[in-house]
């Protein structure tokens, strides 16, 4: 018998399932609610609603090697760290490639998934989908694969910012950002320490009159190159270092991996220094 298989986003992992489906002789639907694949990498000027954003100048955080689907390899002149761009360009030759561009419905919305009156004995699921004219449809599968992401809705916890209501300056969320054109001559506080705050924090710097970065506890911040050039997550993510991890008390390993990490910038002298530590 021959699985009828729903896929609901046609980011990176939306992809990559329906690809597994087809290697398993099942057959694939994909729902994808925007008018193309990529989810989270296809960058769009104006920040959609429910939908992940980023900005211009986004470049990945993990290196090609280690994030590229083990049967089908990043080119190799493509850089280590890739732009947003080069990505997306990836991600459709992924697709041409396994030719699943055909198994996807743009601009379906899914509604709603609920199991059939009959689950218990079929496994069956009801999905009802909305496309761009507004019409529901009802489908019946016997697999869902859920593959919307979790970037999609920003957190603005004003409470926790007393004062903010009668302040004349401009506040946004990252997922507003798309470069620093507002910034310049301005003064600027990034608040988090997170990946988006520190690009952020780094382009605007460029621009503001002066720039600042506000975090609660501290992070030890790693940079994308290691020793001799190698991008650092294939340098210390190996086979070798888990086996570490297993033998060598988390003091140990605590106090090696920290002492890299303040070779590279010392952490209590920016005031970076984890406060746990």
């Amino acid at each position: 018998m021959v699985h009828k298989v729903a896929v609901i986003g046609a980011g990176p992992s939306g992809l990559t399932s329906i690809k597994a489906c087809l290697d398993e002789g099942m057959v694939p639907t994909c729902f994808e609610s925007s008018d193309d694949m990529g989810g989270l990498w296809k960058f769009k000027e104006v920040s959609e609603p429910n939908r992940a954003s980023i900005y211009r100048s986004l470049t990945i955080n993990i290196s090609k090697e280690m994030m590229c689907y083990s049967d089908f390899p990043i080119p190799a002149e493509y850089p280590n760290y890739m732009h947003h761009s080069k990505i997306l360009k990836y991600f459709r030759m992924y697709a041409e490639h396994f030719k699943l561009l055909q198994h996807i419905h743009f601009q379906t919305s899914v509604k709603s998934v609920r199991q059939r009156p009959d689950f218990s004995r079929t496994g069956q699921w009801e999905v009802v989908t909305e496309n761009r004219d507004g019409q529901e449809e009802r489908h019946v599968f016997d697999a869902v694969i859920c593959c919307a992401g979790h970037y999609t809705y920003p957190n603005m916890p004003l409470k926790d910012f007393p004062g903010i209501e009668t302040f004349e300056g401009k506040y946004f969320h990252s997922w507003d950002y798309k470069g620093p054109e507002d910034m310049y001559g301005k003064r600027v506080v990034v608040i988090g320490i997170g990946n988006s705050g520190g690009d952020i924090a780094t382009e605007g710097s460029r621009v503001a009159e002066e720039m600042y970065m506000s975090t609660r506890r501290g992070a030890w911040v790693i940079r994308q190159v290691s020793d001799n050039g190698m991008p650092v997550d294939m340098k210390y993510n190996t086979r070798f270092v888990h086996i570490l991890f297993q033998l060598l008390p988390i003091n140990v390993l605590n106090w090696i991996g920290e002492g890299k990490l303040n070779a590279m910038y010392d952490h209590t002298m920016y005031a970076l220094k984890p406060t746990h530590r």
